[in-house]
């Protein structure tokens, strides 16, 4: 495909389960690997990265604040080297399961709070790009926004993605909510094929604003995660095709 999947995945902590991994995999391309500080553990992590290797599907660091008890969801004060420590830890953690594997770290993608902070505030955003510079990865983002100002700037190049299962409000930001709902598969392979053929997503309000996909996001937390999966997979397949 002309256009990437991602998917937030590997996010299980000991027993408890997040999402349907092995389901999903087959229909993505990307997948963003909790690294333990909003969900996995060394387990899951090794499992995740292994499954992606059987599928054939690149992995990417999915970076937290640390805040395992609220998955990342919840906004924290952090300078900027401290943060940009506690990315590098979470890497550094991810990195030797993928040598294991033979695999390399293909991006870098902040996960919940993280993402939005990135976004709106600089400090953070330069933290991102420190700790990506360190990898020599690019980031995933939105346009618009301070990933893109402060990511290409910074020369470690951004990855621009739409969200497939999140609304965005009438300013063109994401809703990010504590959990996630379930969304129609049409629905999301709907907005998927305009975004990346159009340039256009539609706001919560009825605004149709730019934007610029190279890579599509979907959540494992998401209830029918397994079914967007497979819609939004069959759909920008028809759309590589014609």
């Amino acid at each position: 495909m002309q256009v990437d999947i991602n998917c937030d995945m590997g996010e299980s902590f000991g027993l408890y389960r997040m999402g349907d991994d092995a389901a999903i995999m087959p229909f993505i391309t990307q997948a963003n690997v909790a690294c333990g500080f909003h969900g996995s553990d060394p387990n899951h992590m090794r499992r995740t990265v292994a499954l992606a290797k059987q599928h054939g599907v690149k992995v990417g660091a999915h970076v937290s604040l640390p805040d395992l008890a609220g998955f990342g969801r919840r906004e924290m004060k952090i300078d900027r080297q401290e943060m940009a420590n506690i990315i590098l830890y979470q890497i550094g953690a991810l990195n030797s399961f993928l040598k294991l594997e033979g695999l390399a770290l293909c991006h870098l993608k902040p996960h919940g709070a993280l993402y939005g902070m990135a976004a709106r505030q600089e400090h953070i955003a330069e933290a991102v790009a420190d700790a990506a510079a360190v990898y020599g990865v690019p980031v995933t983002g939105m346009t618009g926004t301070l990933h893109e100002e402060v990511y290409i700037r910074r020369g470690v190049g951004l990855m621009p993605e739409f969200f497939a299962d999140l609304d965005y409000d009438d300013d063109g930001e994401l809703i990010i909510t504590r959990e996630h709902v379930a969304v129609a598969p049409e629905l999301a392979a709907s907005r998927a094929v305009t975004a990346v053929r159009d340039g256009i997503l539609t706001t919560v309000g009825g605004k149709r604003l730019p934007v610029r996909a190279e890579t599509i996001c979907i959540h494992s937390d998401t209830p029918n995660a397994v079914k967007i999966s497979m819609a939004v997979n069959a759909a920008l397949s028809r759309l590589d095709a014609a």
